[in-house]
Formats: C-alpha cells, structure tokens, sequence
C-alpha cells in the first residue's frame, strides 16, 4: 500500500507570541502513515477568508502538488470548511487541517469497541460543522408518494442520518458509561486505590505501565502510540492493591469533539486518587506540554486530584534518579527512566507515602459483643483477612480509606482504636 505523500503547511501571525510547533506536526502525520515531502511556512497578519494562506501562496501549493505529485495538503490549523473546499479546488487534491488529522489516528488506533465508538463520535460532531452545498448533487431533492412538499436535499439528508447516528452512538455510549460507574464504585467501596497515568502524548506514559504492572500494552516512540484506556492491578509492597489507569496522551490543543466523545474514559482520571503526571524531562519543550497537560485537567474538572510528577527519561539526560519533597517531607516529584528502570523503586516508594495519607492498613482484635463493626467493616469491604481465635475474638486485617475509619471512629465514640493491635503497615 502506497503512502500518502503530503506537504505541511504552517501559517505564522505576528500576533501570535508562541509558534505551533511545526516538528509536531511532522510527528502526527508520520503516525498517520503520511511521507512527508515539504513543509511550506508562510507569514500573515490575519488569515485569509478564501484560502487561510492567500491567493498566491495557494497557487504556489497547487504548482507543488503537479510538480512533487501530492496526495494531501496538511495544515497546522483549523480550516473552514469553506477554505478547505476553495483550497481542494486550487490544488486538486485532498486537504486536511490538524483537527481532521488527529481524528484520523483516532481512528487507526482505536482498538476496543468503546474507544472505537468515542472516536465515530467525535468524527461526527466534527463533520456536522463541515456539512456545506456541494456544486454538484446538494440541490437534488428526494420525492415520491407521501413526501409533502418538494422533498428533502441530499443536505438535509445527509444532516438528518448524522443526526441519527450521533444519537444512537451516545446511546451506546451512556450504557457503557454506566458500566464503567458500576466499576468505580465497587473500587470506592473497597477502598481500592486508583492512580492515573496523565501527560503529553509520547511522553513514556506506556513504558511505564508495562514497567510497573508487567502488562503488555502497546508502547512505540510515536504519538498516540496507545489510544484505549487500560487498568491493571498493582501491588504495593507494605501496603497492597492499587488499580493503575493508562489514559489516553494529550496534546496542543486537543479538539474538543475528542474531549467531550472520551469524557467517561477520563473519568478516571478525574475519581483518582493520585495522578501520575508523567513528563519526558529530555523534550525542551516540556515546560509548555506540562501547561497543556494541566490545562486540559482543568477541562476534565481531575486538576483538584491530587498529582505526583514523574520526570521520565532521564537515561537520556545523565542524571540520578532522586526524589523531590515539599516542606512538609512528601514526596512531589521522582526523576526515573521507564525504559531502563532507573528510579522506579523510588516511584513506588513515593506513591506509597503519599496514599499513606488517605487509606489505612490495620490489624484488628475484635471481641465477641463486637460483631456491629465486624459487619460495618465488611459492608465497606475493607477486610482483607479474618481469623476467629480459641479466646472468642475475631481478627481482621483491613483496608480502609481515612474518611471511612474517621466516621467509624466517630460512630464508635472511639471504641475501634482500643482494637487495634497494630500500627499501620507502611
């Protein structure tokens, strides 16, 4: 199968004090299987309402596709779809803005059957924008018997079957957003922690779940390399079973369709406990990725949760691996490298001591006039063992959240603490 061959096309505004990243671009359309011939910049005060570029740069771009034989045009920004149609007909050939783009590898790497739905969904919302009169058929009208008046347009037609097939995929996807509800709390009720992998897209994010949880995931130096959310148990030495979440990579201005389709997907990490805010400290550019990755957080409402920073790939920058604290000696950020290992015992060491301050891991001697807690704690499903003794006394280990045993304290007038014949675990 033949590549596409595509020339990129950035535009620069002197109001612009940033410059998108053109090498990004680059990026995208490689995962997209796109060979990159040419990349074509030009400087604007404001786009252009015909062609976003102007008349004679589009001429120039419709010489380059003869001359080069393109298949696809690819900008840096969001067309028209009036601009789109004006510049397909000057060129003759394809054009796709960045949107379009990262909705097409979406798409080739959407594996289960909810991912795949999330991104027929935000195709079609995209494309409800982008419905305009053709010049050819728009203005056949549909008649027959029992049509009033003079029919539909193959426009409005088309209209009315994306409108239908929007609904029937949210449809679809509210049941499996249901299911997923079910899962997060039966996780909630025994106090099971979950942690979610968040950063910029190609940041490692995969590496580091296949290191930490010796899982299979799909990890490969592109973006989007992994696309459908993945959970897999955890143990934590000297404190137990956590669920660790791998999401889905953010990027420069990730299209909203896409936010809004993959809402129950980032759910997770919204409930989280603790965010795995993973950075690739050898990009220069990470300080402006890490800002997007938090602006995107703000979006899903998850920047409150609390985050630990994972500055990853140190193999490349020769440094230690080490981790920072705050004032208050908690760990806020551990320098590791998934691909090598370096540090990631420090990462688990620091994920323990800050979830310390949340659940709780205790050994209970509870005797017979007990019971009532004995089953308030197995309504919670906080026990993870229970033996019954010779003397009539019932022991449990559990495992609760702090806002749980706080209440069952309250509840208790401090009775349980007398119970205890153990201190915390970690």
């Amino acid at each position: 199968m033949d590549l596409e061959r595509a020339v990129l096309v950035q535009v620069e505004f002197s109001a612009q004090r940033q410059q998108e990243s053109l090498h990004e671009l680059v990026l995208l359309a490689r995962s997209a299987g796109v060979e990159v011939v040419d990349t074509v910049r030009c400087r604007r005060q404001r786009p252009d309402s015909r062609y976003y570029v102007g008349s004679g740069i589009a001429q120039s771009l419709a010489e380059h596709v003869i001359a080069s034989e393109l298949t696809v045009l690819i900008f840096n920004h969001d067309l028209s779809p009036a601009q789109t149609r004006n510049l397909e007909r000057c060129c003759q050939c394809r054009v796709i803005d960045r949107t379009t783009l990262i909705l097409d590898i979406f798409s080739q790497r959407a594996r289960s059957y909810e991912g795949k739905l999330q991104v027929e969904l935000a195709q079609l919302r995209h494309l409800s924008s982008r419905l305009v009169r053709g010049w050819d058929n728009a203005e056949r009208q549909k008649g027959g018997i029992g049509l009033r008046g003079p029919g539909e347009t193959k426009l409005e037609t088309d209209r009315r079957l994306l409108r239908q097939r929007v609904t029937a995929l949210r449809q679809r996807l509210d049941k499996m957003t249901k299911q997923r509800e079910q899962g997060r709390q039966a996780r909630h009720r025994a106090a099971v922690p979950v942690l979610a992998l968040v950063g910029y897209t190609n940041a490692g994010k995969s590496s580091l779940f296949n290191r930490l949880t010796q899982a299979n995931v799909h990890a490969a130096d592109q973006l989007f390399a992994t696309l459908d959310p993945t959970l897999r148990r955890l143990e934590l030495a000297h404190f137990g079973d956590v669920v660790l979440a791998d999401t889905v990579g953010f990027i420069r201005e990730l299209p909203h369709d896409l936010v809004a389709a993959f809402k129950s997907t980032l759910q997770e990490t919204q409930d989280a406990d603790l965010v795995l805010l993973v950075v690739d400290y050898a990009d220069g550019d990470y300080p402006a990725k890490l800002a997007q990755v938090q602006k995107v957080l703000a979006e899903i409402e998850a920047s409150e949760v609390p985050q630990l920073l994972v500055w990853n790939k140190i193999d490349q920058c020769a440094l230690a691996p080490r981790i920072d604290r705050d004032e208050d000696d908690l760990p806020q950020a551990v320098y590791l490298s998934a691909q090598t290992g370096e540090g990631v015992p420090l990462l688990l060491d620091a994920i323990r001591q800050r979830l310390a301050q949340h659940y709780l891991r205790l050994t209970l001697s509870l005797p017979a006039d007990a019971g009532i807690w004995r089953a308030r704690l197995h309504q919670l499903h906080a026990v993870e063992q229970e033996h019954f003794t010779e003397q009539g006394t019932t022991e449990l280990r559990i495992s609760v959240s702090a806002t749980d045993w706080g209440r069952l304290l309250q509840q208790s007038k401090g009775r349980l603490e007398n119970y205890i014949v153990s201190e915390p675990l970690f």
